[in-house]
């Protein structure tokens, strides 16, 4: 079934009785046995963000693999019980490698990994690495700074509102990311947090967004997986930068660019290691310069000078990479909300460091524990 995204109210109401749907897509008429695999997602397979970005990675394997492969899908499945429940059922249905991709179902895939050491599990945004659970995700820091940087020229109140989901080291991370990315072209730039508690939730997103304007943003950003912000940017004429994908067609007179991320070729790489015996564990961190994650081309409201700007710093990030570090300008001196100093002079945050990160840099509104 297809669904047509609708436009504010008419767009949650869309949602509202959203459940649990097992899909499965193969190709018919193979006479060898095709791999089964299957992606978990927090949000609706088509939700104009994070897990449609995902799904887009699952339909690139299938277009690869074809006839090798039987991918499946269960989306809008809550971080909690339910999931460990959709582990087993989809071990139950053959499935032999299977890709969780928001942080809370690490346990449950953990538990998992250890119950069936036959099957291959894929942890993204996660930390725990086990003999058959691999760990995946990038630098989205640097493309969610650049997009900073738009919001930051975009500005003219000099504070940007950005709706955030859950207070975990990756979504504070990316909250300074942002801010940073916005100070480097706009030193007087602020960002003002709203946490929704949740990945997917378009009423509290839109409620977010309206509550930040109410607040004074003229400016509006997030790191939460709808686009329920940005058709409120849209109603009411606010640049937007979004995330997770392209999602410029439900803004299009205030988009600006969002961060985004290419997941299909490494579902690619890790489905064809288990069909072919090569699969292995292990920690993958992507970045601009291998080309996992990016930025979006640009809306009509960036100006010339505002994409040199950000197309020169994206240059300087892809030949400042270097493996097990964070960006560049997670480089001392770095202060919190309070002035303190966070990271000293000199001193380069690892992406350890950025996956234990729990304090947000000066000129960030909000608090770091939700």
């Amino acid at each position: 079934m297809t669904r047509k995204w609708l436009t504010g109210g008419a767009l949650l109401v869309a949602f509202a009785a959203a459940a649990l749907t097992l899909v499965s897509v193969g190709s018919a008429g193979s006479s060898a046995d095709p791999l089964e695999a299957a992606w978990i997602y927090v949000g609706p397979h088509n939700d104009g963000g994070w897990s449609q970005a995902h799904d887009n990675g699952r339909l690139y394997v299938q277009k690869k693999l074809g006839s090798k492969v039987k991918t499946t899908y269960k989306e809008s499945v809550p971080e909690g019980p339910a999931v460990t429940q959709v582990i087993e059922g989809l071990i139950r249905d053959g499935n032999k490698i299977i890709f969780a991709t928001s942080f809370g179902y690490q346990g449950a895939m953990a538990a998992a990994a250890k119950k069936y050491p036959d099957i291959k599990f894929e942890m993204a945004t996660g930390t725990q690495v086990l003999p058959n659970m691999a760990e995946y995700f990038g630098a989205g820091e640097d493309s969610i700074y650049l997009s900073g940087m738009a919001a930051g020229a975009a500005t003219k109140k000099n504070l940007i509102g950005y709706v955030v989901p859950f207070p975990i080291p990756e979504v504070i991370r990316h909250a300074n990311a942002f801010a940073l990315g916005a100070q480097a072209i706009n030193p007087k730039a602020k960002v003002r947090l709203v946490w929704t508690k949740s990945w997917f939730d378009l009423k509290k997103e839109r409620q977010a967004a309206e509550s930040l304007v109410a607040a004074g943003a003229d400016v509006l950003g997030q790191n939460v997986d709808s686009p329920a912000a940005g058709q409120y940017a849209q109603e009411k004429g606010i640049p937007w930068v979004g995330y997770d994908s392209d999602a410029s067609k439900f803004a299009k007179d205030v988009w600006l660019t969002a961060a985004v991320y290419d997941w299909g070729p490494y579902y690619l790489k890790k489905t064809k290691g288990v069909i072919d015996g090569t699969w292995k564990t292990g920690f993958y961190y992507g970045s601009i310069k291998d080309g996992f994650t990016d930025i979006t081309p640009f809306g009509k409201l960036v100006s010339q000078k505002t994409r040199k700007a950000i197309m020169a710093k994206r240059a300087l990030f892809i030949k400042t990479t270097k493996p097990g570090m964070a960006g560049i300008y997670f480089t001392g001196p770095l202060y919190d909300q309070n002035g303190k100093i966070a990271v000293p002079k000199g001193k380069r945050l690892t992406v350890k460091d950025l996956y234990a990160q729990n304090w947000l840099v000066k000129g960030i509104i909000g608090s770091p524990k939700g």
